[in-house]
């Protein structure tokens, strides 16, 4: 026989599930809060070709479009962690996430970019994946969050190798962004996280490919 929940456990999974709700449609909607200030706030800006402006905030656009994900995934990861101590990890580390999401969408519009239009699919996306990574266990669960930080850790190693050598403003927040992923990538291993099956890990840059390449246009 199911057991029904007490009126205080109703009030509460009601209270989340506003506050998840609120925490995706700030994210598509490109509402950010960033509690830290941005590494960029102190670089002066370069005088750059239009070339390397479009360049650069297309770049960004990638960055942001990551950064949604990060959201979506660290959502639903947490709404199915069976840990605390994992699901506070998550929380915390979607909150230094939000910091790159104002800070990216900040760059964007500097460099006279625009978000991705795709903006809602890549959430929906990867909110699905976050919670089928958790159903699976929190072993497997920061596996995928290890896996995903090592990724965008590389994938920002490239973006700062094809950014204008004097774009200080941009490369300042792309290298701020990369530490952040080194130490979330770092927490979730010592958590306990296992080790991801290699064609797990093939397939997930693939997609990461293909993701890359349609929000660096569209």
């Amino acid at each position: 026989m199911m057991r029904s929940m007490n009126p205080g456990q109703a009030l509460n999974a009601i209270d989340r599930a506003i506050v998840e709700l609120d925490r995706a449609l700030r994210t598509v909607a490109g509402v950010h809060a960033a509690r830290r200030a941005s590494p960029a706030d102190t670089v002066p800006e370069a005088d750059l070709a239009a070339g390397e402006r479009e360049h650069a905030a297309a770049l960004m656009r990638v960055n942001h479009v990551g950064e949604v994900c990060a959201q979506a995934l660290y959502q639903g990861q947490s709404l199915t962690a069976r840990n605390d101590s994992v699901r506070a990890s998550l929380e915390q580390a979607a909150q230094e996430e939000e910091d790159h999401l104002a800070w990216s969408a900040n760059r964007i519009r500097e460099l006279g970019g625009r978000a991705s239009l795709l903006n809602p699919l890549w959430y929906a996306g990867s909110l699905a994946m976050g919670m089928v990574a958790g159903a699976l266990g929190d072993r497997w669960n920061l596996a995928f969050l290890a896996e995903t930080e090592h990724q965008v850790e590389e994938h920002l190693g490239g973006h700062l190798e094809r950014l204008a050598p004097e774009d200080a403003r941009t490369r300042a927040v792309v290298e701020a962004m990369r530490a952040d992923e080194a130490r979330h990538r770092e927490t979730a291993v010592a958590l306990g996280a296992a080790e991801l099956p290699q064609p797990v890990k093939v397939a997930m840059r693939a997609v990461a490919k293909v993701m890359t390449a349609v929000a660096y246009r569209v």
